[in-house]
């Protein structure tokens, strides 16, 4: 997988996101009418490719992307239950699905250049960070008044 196929996926799986490119790195917003302002959106997933942010996963590197995913904080724990207390992980590893370096802490978690088998294992995590995103949004709306 590439950056265009991750992207491409979730444009054509999810409605109504809406995706905001800076600096290379795409953030994935849940907006369906694009009424959130600015300021009050939070992504649900980003794909990051370089180093601007933080240097743990050396995205500088060519070709390397980094994929980062929110999730509940108990799909959270079924994932890294096992790990060993002190984290153990290489952040510069491709293909495989940890803690995010830095956000891990809120339950996100990340992958650089997944491969076709560890995007099959993301997709499930992508779903579940869209229904969260989903969620945030309907409870952010005003009801409908009905008469």
């Amino acid at each position: 997988m590439n950056e265009t196929m991750v992207t491409q996926y979730i444009i054509d799986t999810f409605g109504g996101v809406d995706v905001l490119v800076a600096s290379g790195d795409s953030y994935f917003f849940y907006d369906p009418d694009r009424s959130t302002a600015p300021d009050h959106r939070f992504p649900f997933a980003t794909l990051v490719t370089g180093d601007r942010h933080d240097q743990f996963s050396n995205l500088d590197r060519p070709s390397v992307f980094r994929l980062n995913i929110g999730v509940c904080k108990q799909t959270f724990g079924l994932l890294f239950s096992s790990q060993p207390s002190d984290g153990g992980h290489d952040f510069t590893a491709m293909d495989r699905i940890m803690p995010h370096p830095v956000y891990g802490k809120m339950y996100w978690v990340c992958v650089l250049n997944p491969g076709e088998a560890t995007f099959e294992a993301v997709r499930p995590l992508l779903t579940e960070a869209y229904d969260l995103a989903a969620g945030r949004h309907a409870r952010t709306q005003p009801a409908d008044e009905a008469d």
